[in-house]
This record gives C-alpha cells, structure tokens and sequence, in this order.
C-alpha cells in the first residue's frame, strides 16, 4: 500500500486520476507502477522484467528506483510495515 509521496502529480494521478500534474507520454507506464507499488509489500514485488529496479546511494540512500521514460524514475522506499512511502518522480540528469 502506498502511505505518502513526495510528488504532488503522483498523488493526484493515484488518488484522482488527475493528469495534469505529470507528462502527458507518461501518464500509462505511471499508471501502471502505481497499480504495482500499491500491491507491494516489498521491494522484490516491483522487480518486473524491463523496469530496471535498482537501489539509489548517496542522499538517496535506502530509496529504490524503476525507469518510467528517458532520464525518468519513480522512486520509492518501504517503511518496516511494508507500506510504499515518500513516492516521487525525478529526472536524474
């Protein structure tokens, strides 16, 4: 189950199918990580062929991330309840 984000597009597309906070090109391969990350209760759940899930380091330490489009990631870490917390939406470059 997703608990918070970070991203307030995110939250609007999950929680009202609201468009306007993300890209256009994005909004079905979003829709679709956010079905998978709220059925999650771990990060192995969201390791699917073709979303390469791999761990951040640095200040992003303990996040993991899947690619959405071109330099996009959605990122997310677990909580030690197995809920989805401060999902968000970058563009690493």
């Amino acid at each position: 189950m997703i608990k918070n984000f970070r991203h307030k597009g995110l939250k609007a597309l999950y929680d009202d199918d609201e468009k306007s906070g993300v890209k256009q090109d994005q909004v079905k391969r979003l829709r679709s990580l956010l079905a998978r990350l709220d059925a999650s209760s771990k990060v192995s759940d969201m390791d699917f062929p073709g979303l390469r899930l791999h761990p951040l380091q640095g200040n992003l330490h303990g996040f993991y991330a899947v690619d959405v489009l071109g330099n996009w990631r959605f990122i997310f870490r677990f909580d030690k309840d197995g809920n989805a917390t401060d999902v968000d939406l970058i563009d690493y470059h």
